[in-house]
């Protein structure tokens, strides 16, 4: 037994050493081709390669974010101004007031009151787009552009039932803005608004058109709002609300908030409405819209049952101007009207907008609901007064 146990011992320290040798001289003859699915390298190399999130993204977005849009249009966007001296105490002249605060108080000096807006540059020849209450009333109005450059700016016309109004400046080179499509904006859209909030110089926000055609909302007399949820803040009425291409696609107007701030509901008018204001602003000195001469009531479902109506939807007519165009037409209070020109109405809003786009002087059809009868009523269009603060569509 020993004698074997001592053969073995001798056999394996002989085997190790020839394992020794051949590992050392010849490693070569000792490889072995493993399996790839067993070594943790060959592991690694069996995962899918990694997607790159570039390539997801069109390049231009990817690479730079929204800056090729924002430095497209930014310096077309500009800082309003408006300043309008304060309004004298109407018992200045009072011997009583006199008495007990002396003549100097009289005569000091009014300071003048100041507001910030901004405004969207859309000529060559120095004609810009802005809010009318941001220079409404003002008696001085300067322009600071983002360059630098600064003007006075002379004021075109303004249309306060669409909240637009028209300036002028005299520089050269200006930076244009270019006009976008809105027709084709779609729910979910990235926007770029941009200008001057609360004064702390040119600022841009992102966010996406929240909704379209918004109305109702007692800011106008005509309104077609596009919502969004970009940041617009006080001093950003008049700026731009602009596509991912730079294009301008609104003029930011208003926000709805509670505290002064934004919360992610804010208002633009659409370039169309803007554009067709300047237009006639600039060519006529007014905007020019069809009138007809009625107060509208929108028609609830509450209101058609009392009123025993065979229709829920349009537009109910409570009252019609003596000797206007709907009375000599036709048109009666209790009237619902359903179609305006061949375009469904609704609500008040539709109406409104389908009765602006007529023309002055030319006949429109209006389909109205009368009892059990539906008929066509025609009616000669006259041009829509200029407003008063408290006008509706009469």
């Amino acid at each position: 037994m020993r004698k074997a146990w001592l053969l073995f011992s001798q056999t394996v320290t002989v085997a190790v050493a020839l394992l020794f040798v051949v590992a050392t001289l010849k490693p070569q003859w000792l490889h072995r081709r493993a399996d790839p699915l067993l070594t943790p390298s060959a592991a690694v190399a069996l995962l899918p390669a990694p997607v790159q999130s570039v390539s997801l993204i069109s390049p231009g977005v990817a690479a730079t974010g929204y800056a090729a849009a924002a430095k497209r249009a930014s310096p077309a966007v500009v800082s309003i101004t408006a300043s309008r001296a304060s309004v004298q105490r109407p018992d200045a002249d009072d011997p009583m007031f006199r008495f007990f605060f002396g003549d100097r108080a009289r005569q000091q000096p009014e300071e003048r009151q100041f507001g910030l807006g901004s405004g969207v540059i859309v000529s060559p020849a120095g004609y810009l787009l802005t809010n009318n209450h941001v220079i409404e009333g003002a008696d001085d109005v300067e322009v600071l552009l983002g360059d630098g450059r600064s003007a006075k700016a002379r004021t075109v016309g303004a249309d306060p039932d669409s909240d637009i109004a028209v300036l002028k400046i005299d520089l050269d080179k200006l930076p244009v803005i270019a006009f976008g499509d809105v027709d084709h904006l779609q729910v979910g859209d990235i926007v770029l608004a941009i200008g001057n909030p609360f004064g702390v110089g040119q600022t841009v926000t992102s966010g996406i058109v929240s909704a379209l055609g918004r109305n109702s909302l007692g800011i106008n007399i005509f309104e077609n709002f596009i919502q969004t949820d970009a940041a617009i803040n006080p001093g950003n009425s008049g700026g731009a609300l602009v596509d991912v291409n730079g294009n301008l696609l609104g003029i930011n107007t208003a926000i709805y908030s509670r505290s002064g701030g934004s919360l992610g509901i804010g208002f633009a008018i659409p370039v169309s409405t803007a554009r067709q204001v300047m237009e006639g602003l600039i060519k006529d000195g007014q905007v020019i819209r069809g009138w007809i001469g009625v107060e509208p009531r929108d028609l609830t479902p509450e209101i058609a049952r009392t009123l025993d109506l065979s229709v829920t939807q349009g537009v109910l007519i409570t009252g019609v101007v003596q000797r206007g165009p709907a009375s000599e037409g036709g048109l009666r209070p209790g009237d619902v009207v359903l179609k305006i020109a061949g375009r469904p109405v609704t609500n008040t809003p539709q109406l409104l907008n389908a009765v602006a786009a007529l023309k002055p002087s030319e006949t429109a059809t209006i389909r109205v609901q009368r009892g059990d009868s539906a008929m066509d009523v025609k009616v000669l269009v006259a041009q829509r007064p200029r407003s008063r603060p408290a006008d509706a569509e009469r």
